[in-house]
């Protein structure tokens, strides 16, 4: 990985110094003097930049989950990170983001887990909870993680109780991502910001008739707890034990509306969905099958850069439903507690969320950055797909209520229990009552069993 990119990154940054009097060029850090070169202000920022030729060769492992752009983009971010910290060799282990689990699983058990691991809040409690995740507070107290930039509220997103199992890389909303060109073309209207689920539903004829469906799917474990928010409800009791809900009317609510969606034709079949990667680059929207995606904020990027068309942002609909939008970590970066090297891990992660030039490269894709002067230094430089994404999460922020804690131990298994459910509903195994009786009695029997 070291020597792969180092005259792409080398170049860079050259040119980077050369074009110093452009509007985009910034310096990487506001202390820096106005005449520092961005190479001089990264290794300001990196904690070992300027003894790295004096330290003892590290070797990192760093894992994720992501498409080719985030895989392509994060490769030159950490060859950025070994040109100024020339001791450490970074060993990248990228994958969709299910094939990223089914990595780590065994890897977990083996005792053997990644140095730096992109985590999901999904799967925070299960690792964390479990003692497979460093706590990172001693390294955010004595600066080898630099969090003077970033507030308490988007540290607190990757807390279980008073530890610090999770560094937060940006923050993250809900929307779906809609292709009004497409939509317009097929005669129908761009539902406006206040739309509701019947709305979506409508624009099913609309596009079948153009032999288009709604959208891909909607993730069962993403959009059901949201939903379930606007019933004024909660997928998880507040001390886990229990799923958060005990009337089934909201589960038969929104499987009875999926399921019509389903059955028009208006989603992906299951076997089709089966083969997807779930990466940008086999998405039905950006192959130009859809008229929509539903998801996070920070892949609207992704989308729009991988379909080379534009597309439009709206709020998931019921999102003004008992405050039901809410801002998350769009995912995390977290510490194996079998590291060998937390210290040098814990330098990296700081590097990533605090270094501009870095940021430069990254430009929000894994959320909105959750430092301040991250956040400020890339106004300049967005382009107007990124300026979207950051404008959307600021509104998001104004319009949304405290997010759920994170998922207790037991609800990865939950997950599953749900898909399956819901699977079995489409396949006209089960109706939507006895699947919501079905999904409730088996979850409360699984967190119970955890919580023990």
């Amino acid at each position: 990985m070291k020597k792969a990119l180092t005259g792409l990154v080398s170049l860079a940054l050259v040119m980077s110094m050369i074009g110093c009097g452009s509007n985009n060029d910034k310096d990487a850090a506001s202390s820096a003097p106005a005449a520092s070169s961005p190479a001089a202000s990264s290794a300001e920022a990196s904690p070992s930049a300027s003894e790295g030729d004096n330290k003892d060769p590290v070797t990192l492992r760093v894992a994720w989950w992501g498409g080719q752009a985030r895989h392509d983009y994060t490769l030159k971010v950490i060859e950025m990170y070994e040109s100024l910290n020339p001791h450490v060799t970074i060993e990248p282990e990228y994958a969709s983001f299910d094939d990223h689990w089914k990595k780590l699983a065994p890897n977990a058990a083996a005792g053997n887990l990644p140095d730096v691991i992109q985590m999901d809040i999904s799967y925070l409690s299960q690792y964390g909870g479990r003692g497979q995740l460093e706590d990172l507070t001693a390294f955010t107290q004595d600066g080898t993680i630099d969090v003077s930039s970033i507030s308490e509220a988007s540290l607190s997103g990757g807390k279980i109780g008073d530890q610090l199992f999770a560094m937060n890389l940006g923050s993250n909303a809900l929307l779906a991502v809609v292709d009004k060109a497409m939509l317009e073309k097929a005669g129908g209207t761009m539902p406006t910001q206040d739309w509701k689920w019947e709305d979506f539903t409508k624009l099913g004829p609309i596009m079948k008739a153009q032999g288009k469906i709604l959208t891909q799917d909607l993730r069962h474990d993403v959009f059901f707890p949201f939903y379930l928010r606007g019933q004024g409800q909660h997928m998880y009791a507040a001390d886990g034990s229990s799923l958060g809900y005990a009337d089934d009317k909201p589960f038969i609510d929104f499987y009875t509306m999926y399921q019509t969606w389903y059955d028009n034709g208006n989603l992906l079949s299951l076997d089709k969905l089966a083969q997807k990667k779930g990466t940008p680059e086999d998405g039905e929207l950006e192959l130009g099958n859809a008229v929509s995606t539903w998801g996070w904020s920070n892949q609207f990027i992704l989308s729009s850069s991988v379909a080379k068309r534009p597309f439009e942002i709206l709020p998931v609909p019921g999102w003004n439903d008992n405050k039901a939008l809410f801002l998350k970590p769009s995912m995390y970066f977290s510490i194996a507690k079998n590291s060998k090297v937390k210290e040098e891990a814990a330098k990296f992660i700081s590097f990533w969320v605090n270094d501009i030039e870095a940021n430069k490269i990254i430009m929000g894709e894994r959320g909105v950055p959750v430092s301040s002067k991250v956040k400020e230094a890339l106004k300049p430089s967005l382009t107007p797909d990124q300026a979207k994404v950051f404008d959307y999460v600021a509104w998001a922020e104004q319009n949304s209520s405290q997010m759920d804690p994170p998922n207790p131990v037991g609800a990865v298994e939950v997950d599953k229990l749900l898909k399956d459910t819901a699977e079995q509903i489409l396949y006209k195994k089960l109706t939507v009552e006895e699947g919501a009786a079905k999904f409730r009695e088996e979850a409360n029997k699984i967190l119970a069993k955890n919580k023990k």
